[in-house]
């Protein structure tokens, strides 16, 4: 008898212990969604966002929260993950782009110092990770090949793309002043992302100038107009950085203080003329490598003839690690260099490469309207909706042969470079893989796209665009990032 009510009551108790738990998982359910970001509407700011879980067997999804999801908003920097899907499908994982030096002069008296009678033409590859380490590679390799003096021209040629129009107040600005790097000029012959690099370190006494010279070169390529002053150990170090471009062509000028027991510290600053910069940079380094070259350089938007053979030639890295860089440092001129390659016809245009990728988005079915001015985000009139970036997410993590090196470049925020991203719980740190956008100017713009994985080990994929307006206030990525990792958490453990 006993043993009869035990078992009845434990039947009893199992039953309410179930609809408890079934309680307890339906408000939790209720609770994963996007009701913390969806303040930031009280503030003004127009939101976009969506999430959803994927079946990887089935292929179904489940919605597990959405704001205007349709809305067509400003992605900023999350572009890229448009662009870094188009360029693989396109291009694959391990595509390299070649740079490569050509000629339609024949080499003379190779044996004893080959003279090259006619002018030696760097032809741009669209390599968007171009450095002087490929450049000095090149130089070695038609050192090896005999070539010791050039009996013509260096010419610089970028027929695939540049000068690039700029269509941004940025980048227009920068043509003759700028104080950042993100704004450098595009060319498919561009080197070390179309920037300059200036080394400053404190002189060895207080009160004299700081010691500069140029990161990658011991000539003298451009003026530095240097007032930094080394001041006494631990004064602090504060320097500023402008290129402008006058009658002596760029121009570093530096301004501040450095410590005598500081650190050397690397300053880089956007070139005027990317393809220009690419000409000093190897004229130099032809020089270094003891190979004259009997006249100046020139730039030309000319593709070399058919007879021109090659004489040395540089691979880039694999595309899916030009894309790790790409993503994860935000690279706009790299981003860019990358959309422009995608254009088939010679000397592209931004909004071309932009077009290129809405080509590659209008065969997702569901996606909805994209309009694309850059592959980086600069643009403020790129425009897309959280619906469609999870369409294009999940087309990727479909694609079992792209989305190892898809995923890749996107990042943990418990591991990933950007140190802002780095908060939230623990399960929000180690479980989701995002890629930010930002934009402060003409309005606000924080958005954030990726990749989760739940308790359950479901994945997931969510979207989240904040908008601002000339009449709202700045937007801080805390106010952003804090209720989303809130929202994501409770989606994550709630499946």
């Amino acid at each position: 008898m006993g043993s009869f009510f035990t078992v009845k009551r434990l039947r009893r108790w199992s039953l309410v212990f179930g609809i408890a738990s079934l309680a307890l998982c339906t408000s939790a359910s209720l609770f994963a969604d996007f009701n913390r970001l969806s303040q930031l509407q009280n503030k003004g700011f127009s939101i976009s966002a969506e999430a959803r879980l994927l079946d990887a067997d089935t292929g179904a999804n489940a919605l597990l929260g959405s704001i205007n999801p349709e809305r067509q908003l400003s992605p900023a920097s999350v572009t890229k993950a448009y662009l870094a899907a188009a360029a693989l499908i396109r291009f694959g994982p391990q595509h390299r782009f070649t740079s490569q030096l050509v000629s339609s002069g024949r080499v003379e008296d190779r044996a004893e110092g080959g003279v090259l009678r006619g002018d030696l033409v760097f032809e741009g590859g669209g390599d968007p990770g171009l450095t002087t380490e490929n450049l000095w590679r090149l130089v070695q390799r038609l050192h090896l090949a005999g070539v010791r003096e050039i009996d013509g021209a260096l010419v610089v040629s970028q027929w695939r793309f540049g000068p690039v129009d700029c269509i941004t107040t940025d980048r227009c600005d920068a043509l003759t002043r700028v104080t950042n790097a993100y704004s450098a000029p595009l060319s498919s012959a561009g080197v070390n992302f179309g920037s300059w690099c200036v080394n400053v370190a404190p002189a060895a006494s207080a009160g004299e100038p700081a010691r500069v010279g140029l990161c990658d070169s011991q000539t003298s390529l451009i003026t530095i107009d240097n007032q930094v002053v080394t001041r006494p150990a631990n004064s602090g170090t504060e320097i500023s950085a402008e290129r402008i471009t006058d009658e002596r062509g760029d121009v570093m000028r530096l301004t501040g203080q450095i410590s005598t027991n500081a650190t050397a510290r690397d300053v880089y600053r956007g070139a005027g003329d990317a393809a220009e910069k690419t000409a000093q940079v190897l004229m130099g380094m032809l020089n270094q490598a003891g190979i004259q070259v009997s006249d100046s350089w020139r730039v030309s938007s000319t593709q070399p003839p058919s007879t021109a053979q090659r004489l040395a030639a540089v691979d880039s890295q694999p595309l899916q690690e030009i894309l790790l860089r790409i993503m994860n440092y935000s690279n706009n001129y790299m981003a860019d260099v990358l959309a422009l390659d995608l254009v088939e016809t010679p000397q592209a245009q931004l909004r071309q490469a932009g077009q290129a990728i809405e080509s590659y988005v209008q065969r997702l079915p569901g996606h909805g309207p994209l309009t694309l001015y850059s592959g980086s985000g600069l643009t403020t009139e790129n425009r897309t909706s959280a619906q469609g970036i999870n369409v294009m997410l999940e087309d990727m993590f479909r694609q079992s042969a792209l989305f190892p090196s898809f995923v890749a470049a996107f990042q943990s925020p418990a591991n990933g470079v950007m140190r802002f991203i780095r908060r939230g719980s623990t399960t929000f740190q180690n479980n989701v893989m995002l890629k930010t956008g930002t934009l402060n100017q003409p309005f606000a713009v924080r958005a954030a796209a990726g990749y989760f994985r739940t308790a359950q080990g479901r994945w997931g994929v969510f979207s989240v665009m904040v908008n601002g307006s000339g009449s709202t206030p700045y937007l801080s990525w805390t106010e952003v990032l804090d209720p989303l990792s809130l929202d994501l958490d409770a989606m994550i453990l709630a499946n």
